[in-house]
């Protein structure tokens, strides 16, 4: 394979083998030479993969390991859409060729596809129409269920699970779901039962299937599942085709033993098992839950930006682990002081330099989580900058978490617990201090305060609240409320009474992982109170003192961090780069 970074002067060449949206073309073929060529068959792709730099593909062709070895330029892969059923990933990964996708573009339209289904079958819709076609008017013979106070089973709780739970909680519904692990997004959705396959099939009314199509998920519904199911349950697929043994399910559907099922996806296609598809409790679509004009011009669109900022990136990790990258993409996991970002922005704007950079992880999706710099994101977001600086780590570099401690002064004990009281998003609980850590863990409270007078609240979630909307509305109350609150690392209340003036309480969180935040930021799109997540950052870069006005320019990424690279080669060759290991304090100008 050709060097990912190999600079020889040409415009990427890119090979679009299946149809995508005219938005993403246009952008594409302003950046590079894009040559159209659909419905290749495989001899026709194997002899002229070679001259290709990129390959974009849809839905329809298949990229194999023996293409893959022939495009001997190839240096990226993309999908306008989700999933990669059609690449060989494995093997393009050991090949050093990136791939690609599209995972949010139709996660509304699957969703509403999903609900429009659901409502199908409730409703017996598809029956009405062709009975009314037909001329009849058989209202007692169309009588339906209604949504509200049912039990809907999602099985998966991905991007899609997540938006038909959604939609299905505004319909009334009550909702379960199977998914392997206990992901952040549950444990913040109170309203969502986490279960065992088993007992979602037992339980639910509707079930809907939202999880990728993998060994062990093939056939995950097959015979002995069918007969767990109610006789009066639905069974719902807009995920893959092989997550059903069909055979098993028509056999299931002439017992009566499920009251019927709609289906987007087959396990052979585009010829369906036709006794399946013509069954009377069947609703059936030809894969259409994604076929959407906005999901296909936001796919194109999607995957045109990624294509051409991954032919745009210079890697300057040679030197240090800096990136010049979209400020859209980089996505604080915090609240923000808007007093300290208006300060940080007005220096910014004097000083013409950025100091200290952002540190982020990248996440899958090619999103920069900041650890440290939310202020320094906002404000420079805030200035319209389209382009900015971060550090990029990895929890490989040594990364660690710790929790800080809040301190509150300056207010007295009852005016405090009696405004924490008020608040509708929290409920508390009082206990004693020897209990309370192990309290918090085992009934998932969100923290717990003590006071100056040793008394000890639990603090949990109102019922059918966020965990972090409640935790943000805790923390905000008292930092509004209180003369003073510090961060510590200390939760002894008799040292810290010595420590701090007019001291009333102090606050003790539950220890978070990396993961757990990354995942919050990532899935529920809320943030994390400010001041409560202390990153340990190993190698932390200060004192880069970049020039801002290049970042503002209108060069183009790729010119950026050209630029960035050999500022650091420059300071690099005047010895202007030293590491120091040590541990250090610092004090705030």
């Amino acid at each position: 394979m050709a060097d990912k970074n190999r600079q020889d002067g040409r415009r990427p060449h890119i090979l679009v083998c299946d149809p995508i949206h005219e938005a993403g073309l246009t952008m594409l073929q302003e950046q590079m030479d894009v040559a159209i060529k659909t419905n290749l068959s495989q001899e026709e792709m194997l002899a002229i993969v070679h001259e290709y730099d990129g390959i974009v593909v849809e839905n329809r062709t298949q990229i194999t390991a023996d293409i893959i070895d022939h495009a001997l330029n190839l240096r990226l892969i993309g999908r306008a859409g989700s999933g990669f059923d059609n690449i060989d990933v494995e093997y393009a990964q050991e090949k050093e060729v990136a791939v690609l996708n599209c995972p949010d573009a139709n996660t509304l339209a699957v969703a509403e596809h999903t609900m429009g289904l659901l409502l199908s079958l409730a409703r017996r819709l598809p029956h009405a129409y062709t009975s009314m076609m037909a001329g009849k008017w058989d209202v007692s013979q169309l009588i339906g269920t209604g949504l509200s106070g049912k039990t809907l089973g999602i099985v998966g709780f991905g991007r899609i699970g997540r938006e038909v739970a959604i939609r299905a909680e505004a319909f009334g519904m009550k909702l379960i779901v199977n998914e392997p692990s206990i992901t952040p997004e549950l444990r913040l959705q109170e309203n969502i039962q986490r279960v065992d396959l088993d007992e979602l099939l037992v339980k639910a009314d509707f079930i809907s299937l939202h999880v990728p199509l993998r060994t062990e998920t093939r056939h995950i519904i097959g015979a002995e599942q069918l007969t767990r199911m109610k006789r009066t349950a639905y069974l719902i697929n807009t995920a893959r085709g092989g997550l059903i043994d069909e055979a098993a399910l028509l056999e299931a559907l002439a017992d009566g033993r499920i009251a019927g099922a709609a289906l987007d996806v087959f396990q052979a296609a585009p010829q369906p098992n036709r006794a399946l598809i013509e069954h009377p409790r069947v609703i059936a679509t030809p894969r259409i839950a994604a076929s959407t004009d906005d999901a296909h011009l936001a796919a194109s669109i999607m995957l045109a930006e990624q294509i051409i900022e991954f032919f745009q990136e210079v890697e300057v990790s040679t030197v240090l682990p800096l990136r010049v990258v979209p400020m859209e993409k980089v996505v604080p996991h915090e609240h923000f002081d808007q007093k300290r970002v208006d300060r940080l922005a007005g220096r910014l704007e004097d000083d013409g330099l950025l100091g200290n950079p952002p540190v982020v992880i990248e996440s899958e999706d090619g999103r920069y989580i900041v650890l440290d710099g939310a202020t320094r994101t906002t404000a420079m977001k805030q200035l319209g900058y389209k382009h900015g600086i971060v550090q990029v780590i990895s929890t490989e570099d040594g990364l660690g978490l710790h929790t800080w401690y809040h301190v509150i002064c300056k207010i007295r004990v009852n005016e405090l617990l009696a405004l924490l009281h008020t608040l509708p998003d929290i409920a508390m609980q009082e206990t004693d201090i020897e209990r309370a850590a192990d309290e918090m863990f085992e009934y998932g409270g969100l923290c717990y305060i003590q006071t100056i007078d040793n008394r000890v609240f639990l603090i949990y979630p109102a019922q059918g609240v966020n965990r972090l909307e409640a935790l943000n509305q805790f923390t905000e109350a008292y930092i509004d409320a209180a003369g003073h609150v510090d961060r510590t690392l200390n939760s002894n209340i008799l040292s810290l009474k010595n420590e701090y003036e007019a001291l009333a309480a102090v606050v003790i969180f539950p220890e978070y992982t990396v993961n757990q935040v990354m995942q919050a930021t990532l899935s529920s799109g809320r943030l994390f109170p400010a001041g409560i997540t202390r990153f340990i950052i190993p190698g932390r870069i200060l004192r880069l003192n970049a020039d801002l006005s290049v970042l503002k320019s209108d060069k183009t990424l790729r010119e950026k961090n050209r630029w960035l690279h050999e500022m650091l080669v420059e300071k690099q060759g005047k010895g202007g780069i030293r590491f120091y290991g040590e541990p250090v304090y610092l004090l705030d100008e």
